[in-house]
């Protein structure tokens, strides 16, 4: 007779666990990849990507070559497996928020855009391995409890409860409960502006001392 234990361990070994991988191929039509699975290095077929929404809001963001996944089988079964988390490791890093000089702390979330592919292959030997060059100014979103930011190269936006302001370069504009402010640049328009009704383009001024129009504006 077996022991209880023996058999609960036989059973164990014939159930897929989950693993790691490292992407190889995608196919983005399918939203898919292959994966060299962990340790043994051998390639999978086409794995289905989890998606993080695929309804109504669908939102699709495929690993690069090189990245770490997590590789869950469904129903226990080796030979049906998805690509179900993404990880970072000692290479590949959790990005920085250029707002805060961060990190995405407790509570905050941070996506960026251009920080550089993955290696394409594990190095041995625990040497460091470049992930890639960056792409010069790409866009980045970074939500915290204080507000919500997000940039592209030198062009800013900061969405507080006191109002919101963009920076481009060395000019500023802030929008908040006591209008509308634009410091460092000068505002231009193809169009007329009215202030209370009156055009700031063909208004006249009247000459109170002998009551003659002066005219319309000189540009």
């Amino acid at each position: 007779m077996h022991d209880v234990r023996q058999i609960a361990a036989a059973a164990g070994s014939l159930i897929a666990k989950t693993v790691h991988g490292i992407v190889t191929s995608i196919d983005p039509v399918n939203h898919a990849a292959k994966v060299a699975v962990q340790p043994e290095g051998v390639e999978s077929g086409w794995l289905p990507v989890a998606a993080l929404a695929a309804g109504d809001i669908r939102i699709a963001r495929l690993p690069n070559i090189g990245e770490h996944v997590l590789l869950v089988p469904v129903e226990g079964d080796a030979e049906h497996m998805q690509i179900n988390a993404f990880q970072y490791d000692t290479v590949v890093t959790p990005p920085v928020s250029p707002r805060t000089g961060k990190a995405a702390q407790a509570g905050e979330l941070l996506i960026m855009a251009g920080c550089g592919a993955p290696p394409s292959s594990n190095q041995s030997g625990g040497g460091s391995q470049s992930a890639g060059a960056a792409t010069q100014n790409a866009p980045w979103w970074h939500m915290t409890s204080q507000g919500l930011y997000s940039g592209a190269g030198q062009t800013t936006e900061a969405l507080t409860n006191t109002g919101v302001s963009w920076k481009t370069g060395g000019v500023t504009m802030t929008l908040s409960a006591s209008g509308l402010a634009v410091t460092g640049g000068k505002i231009t328009s193809d169009q007329d502006v009215l202030a209370a009704g009156i055009s700031l383009k063909s208004h006249i001024h009247t000459n109170g001392n002998n009551g003659n129009n002066t005219g319309a504006p000189v540009a």
